[in-house]
């Protein structure tokens, strides 16, 4: 199996090495971009899981402190809506500012992947292109060449040039189906966020949003006992 793997590779001709250089980019980028977007899927899911626990517990200082130390993605991106919150600005700005947080980290998630789509495209061309050099080769050599001879080398170099379109196709395919796979991983990251993102506003909105509304109702209310008690005439009525 292996000696036939290093014929074809060797009868195809000189564009079967850019052709493995581009694979082999591609594989070290997949394998990248796999490891970083794991780590940062369990990295983010803890930091969530503490940063929730924090808001919940009313530690907000605490929890922006952890925000601004730890360095993943979703720490970052609700540390900018605590910072808001720090400020006792709405809930649509804190909205805002972890949206923009979002946006902010998403680039480092998609980093490196559309590589991984231009490599297939280009190993499919240059496969593509050494089988056409390799046929213009082919039937140069084949006008020159003794006519009982004529067929067979003429089948000969057209099989060595397919070579080339063959394992052009033998490394784009998988490119792509990486590709796909790590798309679709980075995705669901940027869901989980959004969906984070929806948590954090509600548990803030029902902790710390609805509790000055409910205390600034109950100072209110002891002062129309005190102007009624100020007019007695109004009292009698």
């Amino acid at each position: 199996m292996i000696e036939t793997a290093v014929r074809f590779f060797q009868e195809g001709g000189f564009f079967m090495y850019p052709i493995a250089i581009v694979l082999i980019i591609g594989l070290i980028v997949a394998a990248e971009r796999y490891i970083y977007l794991s780590a940062q899927k369990i990295t983010n899911r803890r930091d969530f899981n503490r940063l929730h626990h924090m808001i919940g517990g009313k530690d907000l200082k605490g929890a922006l402190n952890y925000a601004s130390e730890s360095g993943s993605a979703m720490a970052s991106m609700i540390g900018f809506g605590l910072q808001r919150l720090a400020r006792r600005q709405s809930r649509e700005e804190i909205e805002y500012a972890m949206e923009e947080g979002l946006l902010e980290v998403m680039p480092r998630l998609e980093k490196r992947t559309q590589y991984l789509s231009t490599l297939a495209n280009i190993s499919t061309l240059m496969g593509l292109l050494g089988t056409i050099i390799g046929l213009i080769a082919a039937f140069t050599a084949v006008a020159a060449a003794d006519p009982s001879q004529k067929a067979s080398l003429l089948s000969q170099s057209i099989s060595v040039a397919m070579n080339t379109t063959a394992f052009g196709l033998m490394s784009a395919i998988p490119l792509l189906l990486i590709h796909s796979v790590l798309q679709t991983k980075t995705n669901e990251i940027i869901d989980s966020f959004e969906m984070a993102g929806i948590k954090v506003l509600n548990l803030i909105t029902d902790g710390t949003g609805a509790r000055p509304q409910a205390s600034a109702s109950a100072a209110a209310r002891p002062a129309e006992p005190a102007s009624r008690a100020a007019n007695p005439a109004g009292s009698v009525a």
